[in-house]
């Protein structure tokens, strides 16, 4: 049987990480209201954003498209070249299964680009050291973006959008496919795979492309304004996916560490029942010793 003194070490220890937990919680709490606003004024203009480039699609000739800068970031090709993986994560554990959602997700999709060469884009410590434990894959990570939570910015999204194009543009890439956490209640989160470029298939999908010739006119050229916006619109994009797992993080940490808090709490009041009753029985074996005692002297 444990001693009370292992019993009140125990009891310490199980105190000093309730309070960590709490910290933790607290400090997600404070910041995800911040998250929330950013989100929410995040999520209308990457709508718009998507909205506009649909229409703009919609207005372009078949002559003034083929002769567009932009057209590479459109069409399909490269069949068969390499597969482009961005996946965002987080820096930090303690988060509930959100990071271990979204490298098994990462997980599943390797294995159904197995035998294709990757080339990996890694937002957050969590999936970068994932990546690079894996063996057997011609899988490279071409470019890593670590420590930007809780403060992930739009010029985060700015830099991430000029890796990844730099990548889709210089290199036979077929297809970059998006990973990460979008922020749906506080306790609910869903893991997103999106296909950011091409973007012809992603237009197609929603039947939303309309050509309504004579309702506009654009100075400079259609494919001229297309191919300046193209840029801005993948960035609001990646934007928006780093805001979204960014609140997502914090609603995953804050839920983990109010559960940690109140098994702490339970574990506690276990540990101290324990040494209550333990203490009772040393209690109770010194008095029988001391009344055995005076018995056998009164004998």
């Amino acid at each position: 049987m444990a001693s009370l003194r292992d019993i009140r070490k125990h009891i310490s220890s199980v105190k000093s990480i309730k309070q960590i937990t709490y910290a933790m919680k607290m400090v997600a709490a404070a910041r995800i209201k911040r998250a929330q606003s950013a989100i929410l004024a995040s999520r209308p203009f990457a709508s718009q954003m998507d909205r506009l480039i649909e229409d703009l699609y919609g207005e372009l000739e078949e002559g003034d498209f083929s002769a567009s800068a932009a057209k590479a970031l459109f069409d399909e090709r490269h069949p068969g070249g390499i597969m482009c993986l961005v996946l965002v994560t987080a820096d930090k554990g303690l988060c509930g299964s959100f990071n271990t959602n979204l490298l098994k997700a990462a997980a599943s999709w390797l294995r159904e680009n197995r035998g294709r060469k990757v080339r990996v884009v890694a937002v957050g410590r969590k999936g970068r050291d994932f990546l690079r434990r894996l063996k057997g894959l011609d899988m490279e990570i071409s470019h890593e973006m670590v420590g930007v939570f809780p403060k992930a910015g739009y010029v985060h999204a700015q830099l991430l959008c000029d890796a990844i194009l730099k990548l889709y543009l210089e290199s036979p890439v077929e297809s970059v496919t998006l990973i990460y956490n979008e922020f749906k209640s506080m306790l609910a989160q869903r893991i997103v795979t999106d296909r950011l470029l091409p973007l012809k298939r992603h237009i197609l999908e929603k039947n939303a492309c309309v050509r309504r010739a004579g309702e506009f006119s654009f100075e400079p050229g259609k494919s001229d304004l297309l191919g300046a916006l193209l840029p801005r619109h993948i960035g609001a994009q990646l934007y928006r996916a780093l805001l979204e797992s960014q609140a997502a993080e914090l609603a995953a940490r804050m839920s983990a560490m109010e559960s940690a808090s109140k098994n702490a709490s339970e574990l506690i009041d276990g540990l101290t029942l324990k040494m209550n009753k333990t203490r009772q029985a040393m209690i109770t074996t010194e008095l029988n010793e001391i009344v055995s005692g005076s018995e056998a002297l009164g004998s």
